[in-house]
């Protein structure tokens, strides 16, 4: 065989390899130990999310789903670790709409969130309930605006993580109530939750899977929730547009993502674990009691939120006129 005529015939046999491979591995998936990132610390809201997906994902697929906390820098670095493992389906990211709000919020980042990411799920949706802490004699977010104005500076309000969501509706709400509470990052929720029951801050937008709790618990003060409407789990705390903030009508989501590359049987079968596992009445049972919406949309629905919550969020800081991280 002459060198030309061989090195084609290789090229073809390996393309042909690849083919074949290829179907047959997404249809072995998975053959072994599957882990879910979280990029906030154990204890938080989007870990004990993940707890709980990875309980039922393992009972569906019989094979090991862990948990892998990694955080650190608004969820930055937990994402980056995901999105330069292999592309197989065996490293899901589990991400809240910070991700969304990443590129408009960091002056630089180690990875594209539209490139090298593929969108699976939705896994659920949330609205926010804004803490404030038992240390401080506010109520309400009227009176807690009219305290930060009185004593311009002195007041803070903590979030998960620079460029979190939870950071970004603080900022939004420094915005519209025409205050300037001041910046604390915490690595997680649950951190930030324990700053406000001791009074190291003022103010923090919580998930509500943590916020219902401890207001119900009487460990925070609720402030307000973002929602269109009070939530049924916490009837007498007013929404922000009945206190006069409207704007402040905001949600956010907690989603499945894999690294760019992966196959698209990879990607199905992921998404129909999560879906499944959402379904379990258990489960299903908890997440309505902490105010989660279990969803478990198709990967192009979710990809289609994805993208236009980064467009959404890029406004809001271009609103807030929020200078860009480093």
């Amino acid at each position: 065989m002459r060198p030309l005529r061989q090195i084609r015939y290789v090229l073809w046999a390996a393309c042909v390899a690849c083919a074949l491979t290829m179907p047959a591995a997404a249809q072995t998936f998975p053959g072994r130990t599957v882990r879910i990132v979280v990029p906030y610390v154990p204890g938080g809201g989007v870990s004990v999310l993940a707890q709980l997906l990875a309980t039922k994902m393992q009972d569906i697929w019989g094979q090991p789903v862990i948990v892998d906390n990694r955080p650190g820098a608004g969820g930055n670095i937990g994402a980056d670790f995901v999105a330069k493992s292999a592309p197989d389906g065996y490293t899901i990211l589990l991400h809240t709409s910070a991700l969304s709000s990443a590129p408009s919020l960091y002056s630089k980042l180690p990875f594209n969130p539209v490139k090298d990411f593929v969108p699976v799920t939705m896994v659920v949706s949330t609205q926010f309930v804004i803490g404030g802490s038992p240390k401080n004699p506010v109520k309400d977010l009227r009176e807690l605006a009219a305290l930060a104005k009185s004593k311009p500076g002195t007041l803070n309000f903590g979030s998960s993580g620079p460029g979190s969501s939870l950071h970004l509706f603080a900022e939004l709400f420094n915005n519209i109530a025409g205050i300037k509470l001041v910046h604390v990052p915490y690595r997680g929720d649950a951190p930030m939750v324990t700053a406000l029951m001791t009074g190291d801050i003022a103010l923090g937008f919580l998930p509500q899977a943590n916020g219902i709790t401890n207001v119900q618990a009487n460990q925070i003060v609720g402030l307000g929730v973002t929602g269109t409407a009070r939530m049924t789990a916490l009837p007498n705390i007013p929404t922000a547009a009945e206190q006069g903030y409207a704007g402040l009508e905001v949600g956010s989501w907690i989603g499945m993502f894999v690294p760019a590359g992966t196959p698209p049987a990879v990607v199905d079968a992921v998404q129909k674990a999560a879906n499944q596992a959402l379904t379990d009445p258990k489960i299903k049972e908890v997440l309505i009691q902490t105010g989660q919406d279990p969803v478990g949309d198709s990967p192009e629905a979710f990809s289609k939120t994805f993208k236009s919550d980064i467009e959404r969020f890029a406004k809001v800081v271009r609103d807030a006129n929020m200078p860009k991280l480093d």
